[in-house]
């Protein structure tokens, strides 16, 4: 007989799964799985795919149908109470005899938090809390920074060798990581709203920044340069390709020539006022992708970029692959620039790391203690 805790975890577990099809396409919104089980079996699940579409408890009912009276509901987020562009789903449940609710986590927006698990209660339903919280919590970086400051959840993507080089003295880096692991970059870009790189990179490696997955269902997300001296070339292969995704130049360089050229040639030009330094302030960048709804960003530039993040406090997670070779000599390059930690005692340590293998590499993933999630 199986253990009916073990049962409840893996319809949890299947619910978070369903969530994650939805990260990177719902903002505002979060991504919420949900199953409905009876008699042990699933007779009903469902994801939010994108805002303004039913949420994932209405997917899991109109699946269940009758079955869904008596039934239990496996959600990964408190199911809402109130009215927006879709009804409550809190009602819908109770409307259709739900006999008890599982809830990962409290819907963190402190406008509705709590609100829907007492509709629930109040309607004589039994609701238990906490059940996959961790790994839910997770799910909703996103969406719970974005609640907390207006910010996107960002994640500083890099690739090294084992003795700290991100590319040889003349600059070459293709390919550090594996195919895998590279493969594994493109499923993330597809679970992102933006990716990020420098004028720089444009520059050395006129990437598409697009999603590459032979045989999967996927999308571009939004393409962000930061370019303060606005020299991205108008025959960069960003604009080049068929993607309906936009490619939003940043910069602080306000030529009308150069802007009109650009934005005829399909970028968006978005001036900023330069910071102290002459360059695009990346916290008004970050309001402004916040403003956007950009929920996860991934940060793919060089260590100059990412060192200006990294300074002002922007990058909350780290994923890094660290490639089997030897570059040999002194790196000229890594991860960030500059000068760093005078002592090891100020150099920052980051939280709930994690290891495991992807083909040939190491990837390593991080957090930075500061944007640790609640």
């Amino acid at each position: 007989m199986i253990d009916p805790s073990f049962s409840s975890h893996l319809f949890m577990q299947r619910a978070l799964e369903l969530a994650e099809q939805g990260r990177g396409r719902t903002a505002p919104n979060p991504p919420v799985g949900a199953v409905i089980v009876k008699d042990g079996q699933i007779v009903g699940e469902g994801f939010h795919p994108k805002a303004g579409m039913p949420h994932a408890e209405v997917y899991a009912l109109e699946q269940a149908g009758a079955k869904a009276q008596g039934a239990d509901v496996y959600v990964t987020l408190e199911p809402c109470s109130h009215t927006g562009r879709t009804p409550p789903c809190a009602r819908a449940l109770i409307a259709a005899g739900i006999r008890r609710v599982f809830v990962a986590v409290i819907d963190p927006d402190p406008r509705v938090s709590g609100a829907g698990i007492t509709l629930l209660r109040e309607a004589g339903i039994q609701v238990t809390v906490g059940l996959g919280r961790e790994q839910a919590a997770e799910l909703l970086a996103g969406f719970s920074k974005h609640l907390r400051c207006g910010h996107p959840w960002t994640i500083y993507k890099a690739a090294m060798t084992l003795d700290g080089h991100t590319a040889t003295a003349v600059g070459d880096s293709r390919w550090i990581s594996c195919e895998e692991s590279r493969l594994r970059v493109h499923r993330l870009r597809n679970r992102v709203e933006a990716i990020m790189v420098g004028i720089e990179t444009v520059l050395k490696d006129d990437p598409q920044l697009n999603v590459r997955l032979p045989g999967e269902q996927s999308r571009d997300p939004l393409r962000v340069v930061v370019d303060s001296r606005l020299r991205f070339p108008l025959t960069a292969k960003m604009l080049a390709q068929d993607s309906p995704a936009a490619t939003l130049i940043a910069t602080c360089c306000d030529d009308k020539a150069r802007i009109s050229a650009l934005t005829a040639a399909g970028a968006e030009v978005l001036v900023l006022p330069a910071d102290e330094a002459g360059r695009v302030p990346l916290q008004s960048l970050w309001d402004e992708l916040g403003r956007r709804n950009v929920q996860y960003l991934l940060l793919e530039g060089g260590s100059t970029l990412a060192t200006s993040a990294w300074n002002a406090c922007l990058i909350d997670e780290l994923m890094v692959f660290v490639a089997p070779r030897l570059v040999g000599g002194c790196p000229t390059s890594g991860l960030f620039s500059g000068v760093g930690a005078i002592l090891m005692a100020d150099s920052a340590m980051l939280e709930d790391v994690r290891h495991e293998t992807s083909g040939s590499d190491l990837l390593i993933r991080a957090k930075v203690q500061t944007c640790l999630l609640d």
